[in-house]
This record gives C-alpha cells, sequence and structure tokens, in this order.
C-alpha cells in the first residue's frame, strides 16, 4: 500500500460479514470518476518524491485574485491554509506533514461539455513527482459556478500584460514533460552581470547570468506595447530544453527592461556565436574537415525541417543565425537555428517588405513574390556556399541594386569547383533555381545531402584538396570584404 495511505487496523461489518480495511481520512469529491481518480493517485504514491494528490476543498482558499484569462481558462493566484502534504525528516524521524499557507495557483475551466472528462485529462498532463517544474497537488470546485479547479504550485510570474500573460499560460499549457523546458514571465530583477554582446537591425543582445547559468538576452527595439511580432517570434523558438535533439534555439521565457519596457526574449546561450565567428576562433577553419562539413549541414537542414513542418518560414536564414553550443571544432557542438523575429506561418507572409541579407534572399523574393518554403531552400543553398568555400557569397562585392539584379538574373557566387564534390555542387546549384518549383523541398534536400555525405570517393577527394590547400583557405578568409557588404 501507499506510503501516504496509513492502515489502521481491519473491522467487520456485522450486518453483512464484510471486511473493512480503516484508514486515514480522506477527503473526497460527490463525483464517482473523479473520486476513482483521485484514489487511484494516491494509492500510486510509493516514493517519498510522488506527490499527493488530493481534493481540496474550495474554503480552503483565500486571497484568491485572478492573474490571467481566456475563453476556457481563468487563472487565479490564491493561499491554500491547509497547504500541500510533503514527507520531511527531522531528528525525531520522518512523516508526512502539511505545508500550511501555500500559495498556489488555480486554473480554472470553464464553458467545458464534459467538464469530469476534462478535468482528469487535463490532470494526468502533470508530473507526478515534486521535483518536477509542472506539480498539480490536486483539484477542486467554485461552489458558486460549479467550474472545476485544478490546484498548481504557484509559479512567480505576471508580465502585467493580459495579452502576453495568456501567451504564457497558452504556452506553458503545452509544456508538459521532458524534454520540454520552463518557460515562464521572468523578472528583469533575477538577471545579473548583463553584457552587451550584439546589436542588429531591430534588437539588440545582452549576455546575463539567470539561476545561475548564462542566457542571452534579445532586447526588442521599441516593443515597449506587444505585438503579433513579439509573440510570433517567440512562438518559434524551441521549448525543448538544450540538451534535446531540437536544432531550433531554446527559449526560457520573455522579460521586459524596466527602465526602457522594451520586451526581452530570454534564450539559450550558444558559447560558440555566429556561424561566421565560431570559423575564426581557435582556427577551427584548419579542423573543419568534410566529414563534420556534411554533418553540420545536415544537423542545420533538421532544424529547417522542424520550421517547415509547423508550416513556418524563416525568411531571415543565412550564417548569422546559425549558432554553435561550443567555441572549439574539436567538441561535439550543438547547431541552433536562431533569430526567429522575422518567422511566419506560410499563410500570413507579408510581401511589402524585403528584409534579410541580400545574398541570402531567393531571386523572386528580391522580385517582390511572397516568401515561401522554397525561399529557405535557396538560403540553405548559401549556406552550403559558405561552408564549403569558408567565405560569404558576394562577400566581395557591394550588397546594392546591382547585386539585386543579378541574385534576379541567376549569377552565383565565384567558385572553386575542386574544393567541394560535384554531387554537392549539383545539389547547391538547384537550391538556387530561378523558378522555386524546381528547388528540393526539405526532406528531399536532406535525403540529397545523406547520399553526398556517404559518397565516400567524393568526399575524401574533396578533404585532400581542403588539406592542400590550407595556407590559401587562410588566405581567402582574409581577403578583405567589400565596405558596402553586409
Amino acid at each position: 500500500m501507499s506510503k501516504f495511505l496509513i492502515l489502521y487496523g481491519i473491522s467487520q461489518n456485522p450486518d453483512s460479514n464484510d471486511y473493512i480495511l480503516v484508514q486515514n481520512y480522506l477527503i473526497l469529491n460527490r463525483n464517482e470518476n473523479i473520486d476513482n481518480f483521485i484514489q487511484e493517485r494516491q494509492l500510486n504514491v510509493n516514493s517519498y518524491d510522488d506527490v499527493v494528490f488530493e481534493w481540496i476543498p474550495y474554503n480552503q482558499f483565500n486571497e484568491i485574485k485572478e492573474t490571467g484569462k481566456n475563453s476556457s481558462v481563468t487563472v487565479y493566484s490564491a493561499e491554500w491554509s491547509n497547504g500541500p502534504l510533503h514527507y520531511k525528516k527531522n531528528r525525531w524521524g520522518s512523516n508526512y506533514t502539511r505545508d500550511s499557507n501555500k500559495e498556489v495557483t488555480l486554473k480554472c475551466l470553464h464553458n467545458l461539455q464534459n467538464p469530469v472528462d476534462s478535468l482528469i485529462n487535463e490532470a494526468k498532463k502533470y508530473s507526478t513527482k515534486n521535483y518536477n517544474f509542472h506539480i498539480l497537488y490536486g483539484v477542486s470546485q467554485n461552489p458558486y459556478t460549479n467550474n472545476y479547479i485544478l490546484v498548481q504550485k504557484y509559479l512567480t510570474w505576471t508580465s502585467g500584460n493580459v495579452k502576453i500573460d495568456n501567451f504564457i499560460h497558452a504556452r506553458r499549457d503545452k509544456i508538459s514533460s521532458f524534454p520540454d523546458a520552463i518557460f515562464e514571465w521572468i523578472p528583469y530583477n533575477q538577471f545579473n552581470e548583463i553584457k552587451e554582446i550584439g546589436k542588429g537591425g531591430f534588437s539588440t543582445v545582452y549576455s546575463a547570468i539567470w539561476k545561475d547559468f548564462k542566457v542571452a538576452l534579445k532586447c526588442l527595439d521599441n516593443s515597449q506595447h506587444p505585438a503579433n511580432e513579439l509573440l510570433n517570434e517567440v512562438e518559434a523558438y524551441s521549448t525543448k530544453m538544450a540538451l534535446s535533439n531540437s536544432k531550433i534555439m531554446n527559449i526560457y521565457g520573455i522579460s521586459q527592461d524596466p527602465n526602457t519596457k522594451n520586451y526581452i526574449v530570454v534564450l539559450h546561450y550558444a558559447e560558440g556565436g555566429s556561424f561566421n565567428n565560431w570559423l575564426n576562433i581557435n582556427e577551427n577553419y584548419k579542423y573543419f574537415n568534410w566529414k563534420d562539413k556534411m554533418q553540420i549541414l545536415r544537423y542545420i537542414a533538421s532544424g529547417l525541417r522542424e520550421l517547415h513542418r509547423k508550416q513556418i518560414v524563416h525568411q531571415d536564414f543565412h550564417t548569422g543565425n546559425i549558432l554553435f553550443g561550443n567555441l572549439s571544432s574539436k567538441q561535439n557542438s550543438r547547431i541552433y537555428i536562431s533569430d526567429m523575429g522575422l518567422c511566419r506561418k506560410v499563410d500570413d507572409i507579408n510581401q511589402n517588405n524585403i528584409y534579410g541579407v541580400m545574398p541570402y534572399v531567393a531571386s523572386e523574393v528580391l522580385r517582390g513574390k511572397p516568401y515561401t518554403k522554397a525561399a529557405d531552400i535557396y538560403s540553405f543553398g548559401m549556406i552550403m556556399y559558405f561552408v564549403a568555400a569558408e567565405r560569404q557569397p558576394f562577400g566581395n562585392r557591394a550588397h546594392d541594386h546591382h547585386l539585386a539584379l543579378d541574385i534576379c538574373n541567376g549569377i552565383s557566387p565565384e567558385m572553386n569547383e575542386l574544393e567541394m564534390p560535384i554531387t554537392y555542387i549539383k545539389l547547391m546549384n538547384k537550391c538556387w533555381d530561378l523558378n522555386p518549383e524546381n528547388r528540393p523541398n526539405i526532406n528531399e534536400l536532406d535525403h540529397s545531402l545523406s547520399l553526398i555525405a556517404n559518397n565516400k570517393l567524393e568526399i575524401e577527394k574533396a578533404e585532400e584538396y581542403r588539406k592542400l590547400h590550407l595556407s590559401s583557405l587562410k588566405g581567402d578568409r582574409q581577403i578583405t570584404t567589400h565596405p558596402q557588404a553586409i
């Protein structure tokens, strides 16, 4: 029997002769299905780390305050007078005691066709372990509305903005288990050692320490009033833990600069920086062999597949937005696709504006056509060029209307065909095809990359050439970039 349930003894009904187990008193609900679910949860309490799940009378909640609301859920903060049961050890022994006057979150479910089934199904999503992030202490019911309530561990956050709070609630509801990471509103005063590390057209990026580990703070310019742009960007990032297989940059939450009122996207910190910078660190280009090149390209393709499966296009896909987890090429570095500021659903593309680094922008987009998944594939072809040549496409030219016209006319970056496999060049050219319909989709692209990586003869030939020309590679990388090239 569960360590939480206490069996005092056995008795017998003298009228029916039925045997009776005499145990500690448990408060139950009047609904049989809910009672059965609660008893099942309690019978499964076999470890001191297990959450003791229970029915909690509504009159045990004090200081109830609404913190968020949407069409199906209203969220409150409250004080639970009795508090949850915890297993505690002391010098006299160990037992279950209540953590009285505990602050909790009440998630009130309403407008449901099957309220009992919905309550039970929602409760099943939560962890049964006390050491996990999302903890459900039990369920309750508002006696005035009859709406059922999930009683959760209190999470200290509120942005003060209903739109953002509702978004965070909805995003957190999707996070149910490993390898999902925390997603929350993060008060700005929790960040320490804030240092500027980069600046772009729409944001400034800082490094900071949060909860004893390093994070990146992307401060969005002129974002005092939350708009769809902020929430679109946040939606595109991954909520998987940094150790998961996701190739999309991990997001931990949203914050706000108390001085400027600009909103901040709190991201995993990628130690190696952008792809271009990473090649120059510790002379990584020397060790960037063709086996590693193909592996990294497949990692990047995997991240792009994650976006395209969600019907999301990146719209600003270039090496500056490919980040490395480690400084050294000798380590098995994680790859992340970042900077989701322009990410959009394929049916929500604004074709009135053109953004991005010109050599990576597809010809049809420069002509004013809508941005599609095929445009991301064009950009991937330019990333392939950078991987092979280890220099930026059209880096020796001004990024002006002359270059835009050349791209629209199908002009490709200069290349030495000896330094890359023949099949690699063919795939790259296919990605650059002026007709978007002739470009491979992401699955075809990944399949082609796999075939190239397994073409031992071509890979070894390209690697041999790379080793023989390492000194000239260094020279190529030191060629002065055109002052009007981004």
